[in-house]
């Protein structure tokens, strides 16, 4: 399990990525719409202020600065996992928590977290054809539960993940999910030796859900708007977990969960204290590392960085 060199530029590969992006982010406007000027998934969300206060306890694992011993400040946007920004918060099932640190030095470093655990596809190829699948499921006017079995039928590698999401119920806070940063990373520490992690936040006061009734008697906002009253009287708190794989755990394959009996080791908390406006230009690109840690050999991981920028050129331009 050796750490991938995020700075090496290997051209070919880059190219195809690049390829592939434009016709994965092509297909999701296929099956969904184009919003100009939005993200083509987590189209809808909140930022807020936050800091970031480490443990100290991954000194012996890492060098990255973020999780040394220095209060961080950081970035945290929440959202819903759909395209459309006009959606309904109860009508979008899987959340996301995005969090950006600013560096000591100026630099950033990104961890993206969805209250899946897993993802629905393996290869960036495989990405494409289940979006493009979808497509055509859709045009067939199928409903979602036969459109989840037309998919799973044709890739064994969605089951994990769209059962997760079958047995999501409506969060009551955006501040009460429990996140998963679903790509495995290395962290490196002074000696150079390498260890394989995951990453989880988990909320200070628990995960809390409403019922489906309650749900679609909300306001279409009403994440938003609860998160905005909670911060008014007190920071919305999350821990940050690594979990440490071992030999045999993938470290290339997002649709596939870790062993539940691996090490966790409590990184640090974050302390999210104000909303505040999406800061111009902000790019959540997982793939953002810092010294100490790198991408590990996941091919979607690694094909996340031309998806983002891809992404962020249209928003730009106001496609």
């Amino acid at each position: 399990m050796t750490p991938l060199d995020p700075s090496n530029d290997h051209s070919a590969v880059n190219l195809e990525h690049n390829d592939l992006a434009g016709q994965a982010v092509d297909a999701i406007e296929d099956l969904s719409g184009a919003h100009p000027g939005y993200r083509r998934a987590h189209a809808k969300g909140i930022c807020c202020r936050a800091v970031f206060r480490p443990s100290g306890l991954a000194t012996a694992l890492t060098t990255a600065p973020h999780l040394q011993e220095q209060e961080i400040e950081a970035v945290v946007r929440f959202s819903g996992s759909s395209t459309d920004p006009a959606l309904a918060d109860a009508l979008s099932p899987a959340k996301g928590m995005a969090v950006q640190f600013t560096l000591p030095d100026g630099g950033i470093t990104n961890l993206v977290g969805v209250t899946v655990p897993v993802f629905f596809a393996r290869t960036p190829e495989s990405f494409l054809d289940i979006i493009r699948t979808a497509h055509r499921a859709q045009e067939g006017n199928l409903g979602p539960i036969d459109l989840i079995k037309e998919i799973t039928t044709h890739f064994s590698e969605s089951k994990e993940s769209f059962l997760a999401v079958k047995h999501l119920k409506p969060p009551a806070s955006y501040a009460a999910c429990h996140y998963y940063c679903i790509h495995a990373y290395f962290l490196m520490d002074r000696q150079g030796t390498s260890r394989p992690v995951k990453f989880e936040w988990i909320p200070g006061d628990g995960v809390h859900t409403i019922s489906v009734t309650d749900a679609a008697k909300q306001p279409d906002d009403y994440l938003e708007d609860e998160l905005r009253l909670r911060l008014d009287k007190a920071p919305a708190v999350f821990q940050l977990t690594a979990i440490l794989g071992e030999d045999g755990d993938p470290t290339d394959d997002p649709t596939r969960a870790w062993p539940d009996d691996r090490e966790r080791i409590n990184l640090g908390r974050l302390y999210i204290t104000e909303y505040i406006e999406e800061p111009e230009g902000l790019v959540m690109d997982p793939t953002a590392v810092t010294d100490g840690m790198a991408l590990s050999d996941d091919p979607i991981l690694q094909f996340r960085h031309a998806a983002y920028a891809d992404s962020s050129n249209r928003r730009r331009e106001g496609r």
